[in-house]
């Protein structure tokens, strides 16, 4: 254990905790000390990356909760501080697409299911709004703590074929900013809210989407994607966590209401 950031003994809570990218940064904040809680709607997939960080010597539990429901997240919200105490940040990391929310040959914008679109915008958005209630009003008495949302490149240029994803990811960066203010404006400056803006990284989500399942290989959109980012590459889990690190520390305690790209430079490339 290190404490180069100053988060010894902090409490860290992570919604979609079990997945890929938030697994990694909950291991990144157990190893500066801070006691991690992972929540996920998968108890189970908690559980497993919180066993694996007390095996490496941190403290970390699993707790299960829908981020779509109130009560579930609030719920959440009082095992945490039960077990471990208040949670002095809040990382937003539940989301995602669906499948019949995205545009291909055989399913035209015009089709979408409306219901499916529903789903991608209320997972991504108020997945994000309502745990940032649950934990923000404790924030808020205790006037002083870190949200960090994760919000997508898409947020800044819609990507073809995930319409209702690009959508939400773009109203999860312009609640991060409203929050910003309200926060510090109602409640006091040390509660600071920023979000994270990925490029492309693999995931269970997309891994085949992005490469090919039985080779490996690119496949057409993969190939774009890296022909598109600078640095050549997807992201990998260890991208995200310099980045984290530093926006949940005392070391960024004048910035809010930033969206940080963390994304190779596919933002700053035109393709030209």
């Amino acid at each position: 254990m290190t404490d180069n950031w100053g988060l010894a003994r902090k409490v860290a809570a992570i919604t979609g905790g079990g997945g890929v990218l938030c697994s990694a940064i909950g291991k990144a904040l157990a190893a500066q000390g801070a006691r991690v809680a992972l929540i996920d709607v998968r108890p189970e997939a908690a559980e497993r990356e919180a066993d694996a960080i007390r095996r490496a010597g941190g403290t970390a539990i699993g707790v299960a909760a829908n981020v779509l429901d109130q009560s579930s997240v609030f719920k959440a919200r009082e095992a945490i501080e039960k077990a471990l105490g208040p949670a002095d940040i809040l990382i937003n990391g539940a989301g995602g697409n669906k499948k019949e929310a995205t545009t291909s040959p055989d399913l035209s914008f015009f089709a979408l299911p409306p219901d499916a679109i529903r789903w991608v915008l209320e997972l991504n958005v108020l997945g994000t709004m309502i745990p940032c209630q649950a934990f923000g009003a404790s924030m808020a008495e205790r006037k002083q703590g870190v949200i960090l949302s994760i919000s997508s490149m898409n947020a800044f240029r819609p990507l073809t074929r995930i319409p209702a994803y690009s959508a939400a990811k773009a109203a999860v960066s312009n609640f991060t900013q409203w929050l910003a203010v309200h926060m510090a404006q109602e409640y006091g400056p040390a509660i600071r809210v920023n979000a994270l803006a990925p490029g492309f990284f693999l995931t269970e989500q997309n891994r085949f989407l992005l490469t090919d399942e039985k080779t490996g290989a690119l496949t057409p959109r993969g190939k774009s994607i890296i022909d598109h980012t600078p640095v050549g590459r997807f992201g990998e889990p260890p991208d995200l966590i310099g980045a984290t690190l530093f926006l949940v520390s005392e070391h960024a305690r004048f910035i809010t209401g930033v969206v940080l790209p963390v994304d190779g430079g596919f933002s700053a490339y035109s393709g030209v």
